[in-house]
This record gives structure tokens, sequence and C-alpha cells, in this order.
């Protein structure tokens, strides 16, 4: 028997799910969330399910916003089941299913009058956002807000009617401004070095473009804490919706699947006050950069080292990646040999524990994770993940063989075709340069390495060149495969 999730249903599902402890009807909205995706309903959301489970905080229910087209048609399934979501945890050993209900609405444009007002409203006092890493209009290059972007110079100039996250956030401040209204804090929930700092250059650069006065109000009044966050949950597809159905009798529109660890580590900078999010495992810390620098380089950076290599031996899933010896040994070398030995210290952490247990996450083949996936956007996520520990190593005088390889898996991967002469889709919002790049670097194989708001000085440092020039040559010679076997064995260079 198969249930349409709904309120009026809970009941009928709770022999097959854990439901909430909590009514509906209890929860008052506090938070504003920007960019209602999986991540979201899988990590902060679950924090604030458990704490409500608990009859904590329950003024702390999240009102959720987005600004894009495709966000339209996640608050209408999520409308359409009482903004419920089945989260299933899928370890190796064990898998679960739960009702969340801590989200009470969703907004999105083009009702942007109705975002502003919430915005607005004295009862909400944290605005949080997770809208990718590369949704923060920086310059990847320089790692500094753009203000030509075309979208930041729409907002400026009609900054009454925005239509940005940053824009909307700044109408909200002007008009808690005016009404006396103290600000609530913005939380930055995405994987960005220094995400709270981030935010803030964009929101207050965004604001100096048309009213100078609301930028200083803005850096002088509102809060902006750094935040490391981390789940490993892939999109939703219908293999998903498929086992949320068979598996435990729920038809949901868009379940959430991750797997079990989760972890949140969290600057305790919140003026109007926070939900008691330590009661539920959030760890509150004087100084985030050490967290979040090991789980950006390590567990991200590895993310994007194996996407490309696993993409081009025609790999889909995650796991299959970890189970393919040559991948796994390349990421093992490439993290213990040159990531790891130029991340700092962390308080109470050993980093090659912390390896171990990313590769056993990695490894779990009931998540369901995919290349696809971990290989999109990389344009932005390049820059954030590996091209900083490449920067690091060679600051330091040090190899980067293998960070050089990954840059060349990524130029290969851009050709357009698999060592089996696949097609590749692209999913990257610089693909159609990035692909005119790779095809230049056969003759020339600087063309790609000098993107400049990409690799900035990296591809024109002589010993970047030298290994990338190895690793591309390679690549396209002997295959990704036979590539990666001599990356391990230590005869890349021969």
């Amino acid at each position: 028997m198969t249930t349409k999730l709904s309120l009026a249903t809970l009941n009928d599902i709770g022999d097959r799910a854990s439901l909430p402890a909590y009514r509906r009807d209890e929860i008052r909205p506090g938070i504003l969330h920007f960019g209602v995706g999986n991540f979201h309903r899988a990590h902060m959301a679950i924090y604030l399910h458990e704490l409500f489970n608990r009859g904590r905080d329950l003024d702390w229910g999240i009102v959720g916003a987005g600004v894009m087209p495709s966000d339209q048609r996640m608050r209408d399934t999520l409308k359409a089941q009482d903004f419920l979501t089945t989260v299933v945890e899928q370890d190796i050993d064990r898998s679960a299913a739960t009702i969340t209900g801590p989200m009470l609405d969703v907004i999105t444009a083009p009702d942007f009058d109705r975002i502003i007002a919430t915005l607005a409203s004295p009862e909400i006092r944290i605005v949080s956002l997770t809208i990718t890493e590369g949704g923060y209009f920086i310059d990847p290059a320089t790692g500094r807000f753009d203000p030509n972007h075309p979208a930041i110079v729409a907002d400026a100039k009609n900054p009454e009617q925005p239509k940005t996250v940053f824009g909307l956030i700044i109408a909200g401040l002007k008009a808690r401004k005016a009404a006396g209204i103290p600000a609530f804090t913005v939380m930055c929930c995405d994987n960005i070095p220094g995400n709270g700092e981030v935010t803030e250059a964009t929101v207050c650069g965004l604001a100096r473009l048309s009213d100078p006065e609301i930028a200083d109000w803005i850096h002088h009044n509102v809060a902006f804490p750094n935040s490391m966050v981390d789940r490993i949950t892939p999109a939703t597809g219908q293999r998903e919706i498929d086992i949320t159905r068979d598996a435990y009798g729920i038809d949901d529109g868009w379940p959430v699947f991750c797997e079990g660890f989760k972890q949140w580590v969290l600057e305790d900078k919140f003026p109007l006050g926070r939900p008691a999010l330590e009661d539920v495992g959030v760890t509150f810390v004087p100084d985030v950069a050490p967290y979040e620098l090991m789980k950006l380089r390590i567990l991200n950076g590895g993310h994007a080292a194996i996407a490309y290599p696993a993409a081009l031996m025609d790999i889909h899933f995650v796991h299959e990646s970890m189970e393919n010896p040559l991948i796994r040994g390349f990421l093992a070398k490439l993290e213990n040999d040159e990531i790891i030995p130029v991340v700092p210290p962390v308080p109470n952490t050993s980093l090659q524990d912390y390896f171990s247990l990313i590769e056993a996450r990695f490894s779990n083949p009931k998540i369901g994770d995919t290349i696809p996936r971990l290989a999109q956007d990389g344009s932005n996520r390049q820059p954030k993940f590996i091209l900083p520990s490449t920067a690091d190593r060679l600051a330091k005088g040090l190899d980067v063989q293998g960070l050089a390889l990954v840059s060349a898996l990524w130029c290969r991967y851009f050709e357009g075709e698999s060592d089996s002469g696949k097609a590749i889709a692209f999913n990257d919002p610089s693909a159609k340069r990035l692909h005119a790049a790779a095809l230049a670097s056969r003759s020339d194989p600087d063309a790609f390495i000098g993107i400049t708001d990409i690799f900035g000085s990296i591809g024109t440092d002589p010993r970047f060149q030298k290994r990338f020039g190895e690793a591309i040559g390679s690549l396209r010679s002997h295959g990704a495969a036979a590539t990666l076997q001599r990356y391990i064995d230590g005869t890349l260079a021969s």
C-alpha cells in the first residue's frame, strides 16, 4: 500500500517512517531560507527537526524562498504535501526514513514583494542560504565581489525591485531599518572558504553600488557567521522516488536521500538569538576556518579530484569509482602526498583519520551519489576546492604533479568525449568557453590553464605548466586509466 505524504496521512505511515513528535500548528517562523534544495532539507532542516522533536525552540520554523524559475517546481511539489519531506538516511548497514516538518511555507519568484515583506517581519531573526558555490557573484580568480555581473548591475540600478538573493536581503534590511526593527543574522551554508565574510562582501558590495549609507549600516549591524556544513546528499531522481514508494510505501514527490553522517560547525554570532542547535550536535566554535579548510580541501577536493577520471572511464556512481583500484589509489596518493600536507592543524582532529572517514563515506553503495553531480559546476568548484591547494604548494616550492593532473583531467573532460568515445553532457555556466579552451589546448597546452579568471597566476607558473603538460599529454596518448596508473607508480613524468 502506498500513501500520499501529507499532514492528514501521517498516522497512516507511522509504521514505515519516523514521524515528527511535534504538531505543525505549534511551530512559528523564525528563519527564512534561500535555496530549498536537497542539501538544506537533509542538513539544517534535519537539525531543527531533531530539536523540535525535543519540544525545544518551536519559534524557529523555516520559511523557504527561491529566486530561480526552477524553485517554483520545488514549491509546488512541497506545497502539495504540506511542506513535509521524506528524508531517507542510507548507510552501508542501515536505511531509515524520517518525515520532517520544520518548513512552513516556500515563497518563490515572481512574488518578490512577499519575500521582502517576510524578510522585514520581526519574527524572522535568521536568514540562511544554500544557493551553490557559484551563486555569490565572486570573481573566482581574485575571490572578490564582482560588481560588473549583469544581475548585480541590474539590482544596483533598480534596488527597489531586486531579483537576486542579495538584493532581496538588502531590501528586507532597509525595511527593517526604516521600521526600527533590529537586523536579522545572515547565515551562509554553502561550501565557500570564509563563507560568512564572502556573503558580507557580496551584500555590502551590492548595497554600496546604490546606497553607501545602507551598506555601512549593514556592515555595522548585521552578523555574518562563518560555518562548515557537511552531508553527502545526491540529487533526487526517479530512482529515489521509486525506492521511497517501494521500500517505505510513501508517495513523496521530492524525497531526499543522504548518508547517515552529518556535521555542522558554526560561529556563535546571532544578536537576535538562535535555536539551541548545540543540543542536537552542532559544534559552536570561535573560529570555523580550520574545520572549513579541512573539509573543503580534503572532502570537496576529493570529490573534485575523482569526478573527471571517473567520467572519462564511463563510471556513473561515486561508490563505483571507489571500487576502481586506480581511482581509489589516485585519490589516496593525491590526498596523502599533496593535499593533506598543506592543510593546517584542526583542533582535536587527526587529518589522516578524517580522510579515512571520507574514503568510507565515498564508498557507501546505498547513497547513490553520482559522478555527473560531482562533475558539474567545475568552473566554480575547482577554484575553491583544488586550486587553493595548488597555490599553497607552489608558494612553498613543493611539487604539484597530482594537483596538475586533476586540472588536466578537468581539461580532458571538457574535450567532450570519454575515453570510449561516449559524449559528455556538460553542466557548468562556463561550459562553452571551457569546451573551446580544452579543444584549443590540443595545440597550445596553455590555452586551458590560461583562463585567468579561473586559474589566476597558477596558469602562468612554469612548474605548474610543466606538470600540466605532462599530464594532459599522457591522458591523450594513454587514456585516463593508464595515466592514473603512471601517477600511482611514479612514472607519469617519464
